[in-house]
């Protein structure tokens, strides 16, 4: 009984706190915040550099899984090998809605 209020409350959970939660699990807060800098950009930052960019989703979703340098700077960003697809299609996702 307790299992299944567990799960349907974890169900019930809106996308963007999921990701948030995602997003500490794989360590992405190590270097980054919502609202501002840290090592890397803000997601809020993130999110309005690339609020026009239509393919933004699917290149930053690469980004989080293979790294990237350059784009904010000199530091660079490590790849996240532990990231799977899906989870960096949702990360992605998340990181893009936080304007």
């Amino acid at each position: 009984m307790i299992l299944a209020a567990t799960f349907a409350a974890a169900a019930a959970m809106p996308a963007a706190h999921a990701s948030a939660d995602l997003a500490k699990a794989k360590a992405c807060m190590a270097c980054h915040t919502v609202a501002s800098k840290l090592v890397g950009p803000s997601y809020k930052d993130v999110a309005t550099k690339y609020a026009k960019d239509s393919g933004a989703e699917a290149r930053l979703a690469l980004k989080i899984q293979k790294g990237s340098s350059g784009t904010w700077g000199p530091i660079p960003m490590p790849a996240n090998p532990q990231v799977s697809d899906a989870e960096a299609q949702t990360l992605a996702k998340w990181i893009l809605a936080q304007k």
